[in-house]
């Protein structure tokens, strides 16, 4: 891989998701601000901070790792987006846009995985 992280279409996409979920984020109950709502932008950001450090690290394993814990924590984001629209913190057209954007992230981020598992196979391979 060449580039830095911020070469990265699924980084871009994840620090996008980050923002959108922090400004989504931000009419939540008041006695959320410590539960729910500290929950789901923590996740938002270990997203794209996953993918920046695992496109850091010196080996192909370790890099898919981080980009594995990357995709839990999207996951982990799409069902706390679900648990507040069942509590009305979030309106339904909110939380559908939120999973467009984790569904176009997760893409590319399933691509990232992918291309990384190839080059792990090739290298293997050639030992």
């Amino acid at each position: 891989m060449s580039g830095t992280f911020r070469d990265l279409k699924c980084w871009q996409k994840g620090v996008d998701l980050a923002i959108s979920v922090y400004s989504a984020t931000r009419d939540f109950p008041r006695d959320e601000v410590f539960g729910l709502s500290s929950q789901l932008r923590r996740a938002a950001v270990s997203i794209a901070s996953n993918i920046a450090e695992g496109r850091g690290r010196l080996s192909n394993k370790d890099s898919l790792r981080f980009f594995g814990n990357a995709r839990g924590s999207l996951f982990e984001v799409e069902t706390q987006i679900d648990i507040a629209e069942k509590l009305h913190y979030l309106a339904a057209t909110d939380a559908e846009r939120l999973r467009s954007n984790i569904s176009e992230t997760g893409k590319m981020l399933n691509g990232l995985i992918r291309s990384m598992n190839c080059t792990i196979e090739a290298d293997t391979r050639e030992q």
